[in-house]
């Protein structure tokens, strides 16, 4: 494919579709080993379910494991999947690849230098960080696609059934939640001139926000947990309960809002040496 220079993406909302392009392929990668992880998930649940009794096993297990894990039942379909696949694959595995993999859009150009060449051109530093993170839509929607169409066809073949409205849903509510992630990962872009540097804070940071929010909860100090994205999106509730929470969804967006207008907001005042 030819490749484009900086002058070509200088159009409104190019610079977005040019990265957009250049994430693609790497993302149906992407969704593509998350579908088979939930394609293994679904397969193993019956023998689990039929070796143990789940529910008994789970009792034995001391408490901040299951706070951490979020762990409520594992005897059904609907909670394996919230434990074994969105609990461990999306909260923790999505989550940080995204705020990994965002941490890199800004400070990897100018590391390398191509942002001196970037900002010569008619283009504000505001709308060059808004379109590298709209970017970032691809891969999250490309893996919220596939994943739910191998689950709800791989339930039946196991003899087991699950709600096509709570699965949608869970994936749907997934979408600000991955968002949250990569705005962390924006704003330590921003921030720090090295990506590897800017890669590792936003790891850190949002595995640091994980834990502050699973082991605080039930605590004296539960309410430092409101910082935290996971906060915001559970599984568990959606897939076990089909409970559906909007104003959970609108602080994600929220978050999502203040980070990029901060991550805007600090780039344009910040020296490109």
């Amino acid at each position: 494919m030819e490749r484009r220079g900086p002058a070509e993406v200088a159009t409104m909302l190019e610079l977005a579709r040019y990265d957009g392009r250049r994430r693609f392929k790497g993302s149906v990668y992407l969704s593509i080993g998350i579908a088979l992880l939930a394609a293994l998930v679904v397969w193993i649940f019956p023998s689990f379910r039929d070796a143990m009794d789940m529910d008994e096993l789970l009792a034995a297990y001391p408490e901040p494991v299951l706070q951490v894990m979020g762990i409520r039942t594992m005897a059904t379909l609907e909670g394996f999947l919230a434990v074994e696949l969105y609990v461990f694959g999306w909260i923790i595995l999505l989550g940080l690849y995204l705020a990994y993999s965002t941490a890199g859009v800004i400070a990897d150009d100018v590391d390398r230098g191509r942002m001196d060449v970037l900002l010569s051109l008619p283009i504000s530093r505001a709308r060059v960080v808004g379109e590298k993170f709209a970017a970032m839509a691809v891969p999250i929607i490309l893996v919220n696609v596939l994943t739910p169409i191998v689950v709800y066809v791989g339930a039946p073949l196991i003899d087991e059934s699950i709600s096509g409205a709570d699965l949608l849903a869970v994936h749907l509510f997934s979408i600000p939640y991955l968002f949250a992630c990569a705005a962390i990962g924006l704003l330590a872009s921003v921030v720090f001139d090295r990506a590897s540097i800017a890669q590792r804070v936003a790891l850190g940071v949002t595995f640091a926000l994980f834990l502050v929010e699973s082991l605080l909860e039930g605590t004296d100090y539960e309410a430092l947990g409101a910082i935290a994205p996971m906060r915001y999106f559970d599984p568990n509730e959606i897939l076990i309960e089909s409970t559906y929470d909007i104003g959970d969804a609108a602080v994600l967006v929220g978050m999502v809002l203040v980070l990029l207008l901060a991550s805007q907001f600090w780039f344009r005042r910040r020296d490109i040496s």
